[in-house]
C-alpha cells in the first residue's frame, strides 16, 4: 500500500480518532490491490476474511438466489465494506463485484476485530458506522415499501438533479442496474420512464433532461426520513 492511501484511509471517519499506535498496528497486515472491472471482490456466504476499503473506481453489492439476481448498493471511493460481517466474525451476506477498474484496500478480520476491542475511539466510530448502514437500511425498505416505481424513480432522478444541480445528465449504470436498485423488473421501470415524460423528466438513452423541476418534486414528494441521507 502507498503512502498516501494509508493517509487517505487515516483521513476516514471510520480510522480518523484512531491511537496512531493501534492504527499503525491494523494498517501494517493491510493491503491494496487492482481490479479490473466486474470482478467479485467478495462473495456472499464466504467468511468474513477481511474490511475493505473502495480507494478508487467503485463497487457494487449484490445477491444472488434460485436462478434470479438483484443489485443492493452501489459504493464509491472512501467507502467501506462489509463492517458488520467484519465485526460479527460471520459470513458476508453479499457479494462486492468492481463496477469498472478498481483499487481496493483490504484489512484483516481478526485485526479490525482487535483494534475494536482495544482502542475505543475505533470502536465508536464503527459503531457509528454500523448506526448509519441501519437507518440506510430503514430508508431503503420505507422507500421499497411505501412508494410506487414511478415514484420511487422520481426521487433517484430528483435526488441525482439536486446533487449535481444539472437538469442534463447521464446515468452512471445500465438501466437494468437501476431497476434492481429500485426493487422494479425491467418492464416496470419502462413504463416508470414513460410516466415521467409527463412529469418533468426525458429519458433519451441514457441520457435524462429534466424539464419541469416542480412537476418532478411534485411527484415524488421527496421526504427527509427517506431520502435525506444525513440524518
Amino acid at each position: 500500500m502507498q503512502p498516501d492511501e494509508k493517509s487517505d484511509l487515516r483521513a476516514l471517519a471510520l480510522f480518523r480518532d484512531m491511537d496512531v499506535a493501534a492504527f499503525d498496528l491494523l494498517i501494517a497486515g493491510a493491503e491494496a490491490t487492482d481490479f479490473p472491472a466486474m470482478t467479485d471482490v467478495i462473495r456472499e456466504g464466504d467468511p468474513a476474511r477481511h474490511l475493505h476499503i473502495v480507494l478508487s473506481g467503485g463497487i457494487e453489492l449484490y445477491s444472488r438466489w434460485n436462478g434470479r439476481e438483484t443489485s443492493m448498493d452501489r459504493l464509491d471511493p472512501s467507502a467501506s465494506f462489509i463492517v458488520a460481517a467484519t465485526i460479527h466474525n460471520g459470513p458476508y451476506l453479499l457479494s462486492a463485484r468492481t463496477i469498472g477498474p478498481s483499487r481496493v484496500a483490504r484489512m484483516r478480520s481478526e485485526d479490525v476485530r482487535a483494534a475494536f476491542a482495544h482502542d475505543s475511539s475505533f470502536a465508536r466510530a464503527v459503531v457509528g458506522e454500523l448506526a448509519l448502514a441501519y437507518r440506510s437500511s430503514i430508508k431503503n425498505s420505507k422507500n421499497l415499501k411505501l412508494r410506487s416505481s414511478v415514484e420511487r424513480l422520481a426521487n433517484y432522478v430528483l435526488r441525482v438533479h439536486q446533487e449535481t444541480g444539472a437538469t442534463a445528465f447521464d446515468l452512471t449504470m445500465e438501466k437494468r442496474q437501476l431497476a434492481s436498485l429500485l426493487g422494479m423488473t425491467p418492464e416496470n421501470i419502462s413504463r416508470a420512464i414513460r410516466a415521467l415524460r409527463s412529469n418533468g423528466a426525458i429519458f433519451d438513452g441514457a441520457r435524462i433532461r429534466i424539464t419541469d423541476p416542480d412537476a418532478l418534486r411534485m411527484l415524488a414528494r421527496p421526504n427527509p426520513l427517506i431520502d435525506d441521507q444525513a440524518i
